[in-house]
């Protein structure tokens, strides 16, 4: 007796490109300016503190292996203590602790802001389970959302408070340092605050992303009713 024969269907996957999904994202942070902008404000103030902290040091540092007197004297009537021959400007404990605890308000800010978009987008995240949305689409539209976010508020925070730093620096040693600073050195650091600013916001969207990826369609659906 012959089984039954099942004919081998070809089974057909809709992928969405990668710029379609950016594309989703900038119009999803466009219709929700204001959120985005009280996120990215959030973004923008630890950043350029972090960045202020980072260049003023970078400033210091640079000064204090100069060997211009002048320059130094002038760090010494700030206040600042000068490190011994062959040692490093280090942030006290009270500055790291400072940075620190401002980074993690920061994300903490981030991660309210983005479950409370969560619970706005209930219907939006349901119609898109409903037309096959996969968990790793909706999560990837949450992490690209967060990316450029990221970005952009931290390279605005990362330019205004390497800018702050450098004004105060003119203003409280002169102009005469202007020649002893590396502005690779500022550059680095102006780059290590926007990478950092890109990680936090991914980190703050991590969790409000999984539970958008893993809710059912039904819940979705009628989340808002």
């Amino acid at each position: 007796m012959q089984g039954k024969i099942k004919p081998n269907l070809p089974q057909k996957q809709v992928v969405l490109p990668f710029k379609k999904s950016v594309e989703i994202a900038v119009k999803s942070i466009k219709s929700r300016f204001f959120r985005t902008l009280i996120t990215t404000m959030s973004l923008i103030l630890a950043i350029s503190f972090y960045a202020y902290i980072k260049v003023n040091l970078d400033i210091i540092s640079s000064i204090t292996v100069s060997n211009d007197k002048a320059a130094i004297q002038r760090l010494s009537l700030q206040g600042i203590e000068i490190p011994g021959e062959g040692r490093a400007m280090e942030l006290s404990p009270q500055e790291r602790w400072i940075l620190f605890l401002s980074l993690l308000v920061c994300v903490v800010g981030i991660v309210n802001t983005q479950l409370m978009a969560v619970a706005d987008r209930f219907r939006e995240i349901g119609t898109m389970k409903c037309l096959g949305a996969l968990d790793r689409f909706i999560l990837r539209l949450f992490l690209i959302e967060a990316a450029l976010q990221g970005l952009i508020g931290s390279a605005l925070g990362g330019a205004a408070g390497a800018l702050i730093a450098c004004l105060g620096a003119l203003v409280k040693y002169g102009s005469s340092i202007a020649g002893l600073v590396s502005l690779n050195q500022i550059l680095t650091s102006v780059f290590s605050a926007v990478v950092l600013g890109c990680l936090l916001s991914i980190i703050g969207v991590l969790y409000p992303a999984l539970l958008a990826a893993k809710m059912q369609p039904v819940e979705a659906m009628r989340g808002r009713d």
